[in-house]
C-alpha cells in the first residue's frame, strides 16, 4: 500500500523546527462545590502534567513518528525551559539550536480542567520581539544545521520569535539547498510566508492573513484560498477547517494562476480535545510530502493524524503505528 509504504519512511526524514516554544501545564481536579470567597468553583486537585506546547509540541509528534529532530527557539532561564529541554533531549532531539534568555520566562500555558471541562486558562510569557542580539546568534547556529536536513517547519506562534527577516533568511537559505519549508502561521506575519512550500492555517487565520472576516462555506473558503495562493507564490496551501476537516490547495505554476483544490472531511470518531491538531497535521504533512507522497496524499495522512490526536485529552502526539491502522481502517 502506497501511502504505508510512506509512513514507513518517517524515520529516514530530518526535520529542523524553528518556532516559539511553549510548555502546556494541565491540571485536573474534580469540583464538587463553589468558593464562599466568590461565584467559582473550587478544583480540588489529583493530576498536573507538563507537555511540549507551540513548536514543542510539533517537535514531539515529528520524534514520535521516527524522525530525527533539530530544535531552534528560545527559551526563559527558568525550571520550565530547563525542563522542556531535558524533555527534549530524553526524546533525541538536537538542541544545540535552542538558546537561553534570562530577559523572558519560558511561554507556559496552564489549563484547568474538570472531568474533561476547561475552567480556566491563564498564560505567563512574554511576546516582546527577540532582541538583535539573539536573532543574529540564531541565526548563526541554523546554518549549519540546513545542510543536515530535508525539511525546516516554522511554527508561529506569536510570542516575537519568528520575525519578518528571520522568515526571509530560512526561506532563501532553504530555497538555495532545495530543502521545503512548511509554515504553521500567524496572521500579523502571513505576507511575509512568501515562496515557501506549504503554509497551513487555521480558517480564522486564512481569512484574517488576508484582511478579511472569517466564513466558513466552501465557496469562500476557496476564494480565500485561491487569493493566498497566488499572493505568497505557493506551491501548496492546507486550511484546517475544525469539524469540516481540511481544504488542499496545490498550484501547478509559480504565480498560481492553475490550481487544484479538494475539501477533506475530517476522520475524527470522537473529538476529545483539539489542542494541538494543528501542529500534529504540519508535522505529518511535512513527513509524507518529503517521503514521497503527492500534497493530497499527504494531507490525507495528516487529516487521519489530526483525527486520531482531537480523540486524545490535552496536548497529544501521534505515532505510525497508530496512523497506520487508521489507514488500513479508512
Amino acid at each position: 500500500m502506497r501511502l504505508d509504504r510512506v509512513v514507513n519512511a518517517y524515520p529516514k526524514q530530518a526535520v529542523l523546527v524553528v518556532g516559539d516554544l511553549m510548555v502546556d501545564r494541565f491540571i485536573w481536579g474534580s469540583v464538587a462545590r463553589l468558593s464562599p470567597e466568590a461565584p467559582v468553583p473550587v478544583v480540588e486537585v489529583n493530576r498536573e502534567e507538563d507537555r511540549p506546547g507551540g513548536a514543542g509540541n510539533v517537535i514531539f509528534n515529528l520524534t514520535s513518528l521516527g524522525a530525527k529532530v533539530f530544535a531552534s527557539g528560545i527559551v526563559g532561564m527558568d525550571a520550565v525551559g530547563e525542563k522542556l529541554v531535558r524533555d527534549f533531549e530524553y526524546q533525541g532531539v538536537n538542541v544545540e539550536g535552542i538558546l537561553l534568555d534570562p530577559s523572558r520566562p519560558t511561554s507556559l500555558k496552564t489549563r484547568v480542567l474538570s472531568t474533561h471541562q476547561h475552567i480556566v486558562r491563564f498564560d505567563k510569557e512574554s511576546k516582546a520581539p527577540v532582541s538583535t542580539d539573539f536573532a543574529r546568534r540564531l541565526l548563526e547556529v541554523l546554518g549549519p544545521v540546513l545542510g543536515q536536513v530535508t525539511a525546516v517547519i516554522l511554527s508561529d506562534y506569536g510570542k516575537g520569535l519568528i520575525a519578518p527577516p528571520l522568515i526571509a533568511w530560512v526561506t532563501q537559505q532553504a530555497r538555495k539547498r532545495n530543502i521545503p519549508v512548511f509554515v504553521d502561521p500567524k496572521p500579523e506575519n502571513f505576507r511575509h510566508y512568501r515562496r515557501v512550500t506549504c503554509v497551513t492555517p487555521n480558517i480564522t487565520e486564512a481569512f484574517l492573513g488576508m484582511g478579511q472576516l472569517p466564513r466558513t462555506d466552501n465557496e469562500s473558503v476557496e476564494a480565500v484560498g485561491r487569493k493566498i495562493l497566488k499572493t505568497l507564490g505557493l506551491r501548496e496551501l492546507i486550511i484546517t477547517r475544525g469539524s469540516l476537516g481540511m481544504t488542499v490547495f496545490t498550484a501547478n505554476t509559480a504565480n498560481g494562476k492553475t490550481v487544484r483544490l479538494q475539501h477533506i472531511p475530517t476522520r475524527a470518531r470522537e473529538v476529545f480535545d483539539v489542542t494541538g491538531a494543528g501542529d500534529t497535521v504540519i508535522a505529518v504533512y511535512a513527513l509524507s510530502i518529503c517521503a514521497g507522497a503527492s500534497p493530497i496524499e499527504a494531507a490525507q495522512i495528516a487529516n487521519l493524524a489530526a483525527g486520531i490526536v482531537v480523540g486524545k485529552p490535552g496536548t497529544a502526539t501521534v505515532t505510525r503505528l497508530e496512523i497506520q491502522e487508521a489507514l488500513k481502517a479508512a
